[in-house]
């Protein structure tokens, strides 16, 4: 195996746990030097991650060491959410780790909050990958490649000798069939289906035996539905967007996307249940065509997401590992997920993106 990874937690954030991160990567991949490396370090190293990345190169043997500053990391055997960590995924052999060029796809992507160039999300490749996140959304925020930090906030991956399949879990539970937004301005929807948005949301929440009255709204999604609405729910074709808002006034509901007349529009809440389904359907899609196992994972789930609302245990983790044990897994929560939706590349929220490579 010429892959493998290492988390490593400390007291401080010093140097000592990035050497020893990389070098317990190495010693597991049964590798001398790696042809790249990608390291994650907690939000700790933000400020000045300099020294680590000079110090995971020099351990590594190469100049190819990517990734970003993020609160919450992991590997397959390894969490750490809120101490000093350096989680790294050593890569040899055929594989290879590059700065992405015009037209290779699918492009591994990271990127600050504030670095987040439409133009640049948007380009033709298919990307997916996260935010950086840090514990008080404050930042700093830093994105690196070839081991030095972006000035541009951002960066695009290519691997070579690996095929990669890539799923998305945006795992709510739908509360409504998708209907056409009938009257919208901008990001503020103001009839579904001739009904005003907030009755209409206030009609689908009998489902859950609940009233909208108290109710959180961070719990509550509008979901928008891409291509044909019949299958879109059950194939995964829609993007949920948290409300911003609701005024009970004027019946108005903002999101956080402009949107356009003729929409169609789902109502969904955020529950455990719902998101563990969906991931486990979406792991299900990725190996439906396939026998072959995975050589490794690279997981990004929002910060939304993880322990704390699976109520202690990640049940994601829990998942991947179930279905694929001992594979090689990094990632970290992020502040928002980019994956591919409808032939275009979206920042989503509340979401998990999953890439498998094969070898």
């Amino acid at each position: 195996m010429n892959i493998a990874t290492a988390l490593v937690r400390g007291h401080l954030a010093r140097t000592e746990l990035v050497h020893e991160a990389v070098q317990t990567a190495l010693d597991r991949a049964g590798l001398s030097y790696a042809n790249a490396v990608l390291l994650f370090l907690s939000d700790h190293y933000a400020q000045e991650p300099n020294a680590a990345l000079h110090e995971a190169a020099r351990v590594a043997g190469c100049l190819q060491v990517d990734g970003c500053s993020a609160s919450g990391l992991f590997t397959e055997s390894a969490q750490a959410m809120s101490e000093p960590a350096v989680a790294a995924m050593v890569f040899g052999g055929d594989i290879q780790l590059k700065h992405a060029m015009p037209g290779d796809d699918p492009v591994l992507s990271f990127a600050a909050p504030g670095g987040l160039d439409l133009t640049w999300l948007e380009s033709d490749e298919q990307r997916f990958g996260a935010i950086a996140s840090d514990s008080d959304g404050q930042g700093p925020f830093r994105v690196w490649s070839s081991g030095r930090v972006q000035p541009s906030g951002h960066c695009g991956l290519s691997f070579g000798g690996v095929r990669l399949r890539i799923g998305l879990s945006q795992g709510a539970r739908p509360l409504s069939e998708p209907q056409e937004i009938t009257r919208v301005i901008g990001n503020d929807i103001m009839a579904v289906a001739g009904k005003m948005a907030l009755g209409s949301l206030a009609q689908a929440l009998p489902q859950i035996g609940q009233a909208i009255e108290g109710m959180p709204l961070h719990l509550f999604m509008a979901g928008i539905t891409h291509g044909e609405p019949e299958d879109a729910l059950a194939e995964g074709r829609y993007q949920l967007l948290p409300i911003l808002s609701a005024n009970p006034d004027n019946g108005i509901v903002t999101v956080p996307a402009q949107l356009a007349e003729g929409d169609r529009l789902f109502w969904a809440v955020r529950q455990p249940d719902a998101a563990e389904q969906d991931l486990h359907a979406m792991l299900d899609r990725l190996g439906s065509d396939t026998l072959e196992p995975p050589a490794f994972g690279l997981f990004f789930p929002c910060l939304g997401r993880g322990p704390g609302f699976y109520g202690g245990e990640d049940r994601d983790l829990a998942l991947i590992a179930e279905r694929y044990p001992e594979l090689p897994l990094i990632g970290f929560y992020g502040n928002g997920e980019i994956a591919r939706l409808n032939d275009m590349n979206r920042l989503l929220q509340y979401s998990a993106v999953l890439g498998l490579g094969y070898v």
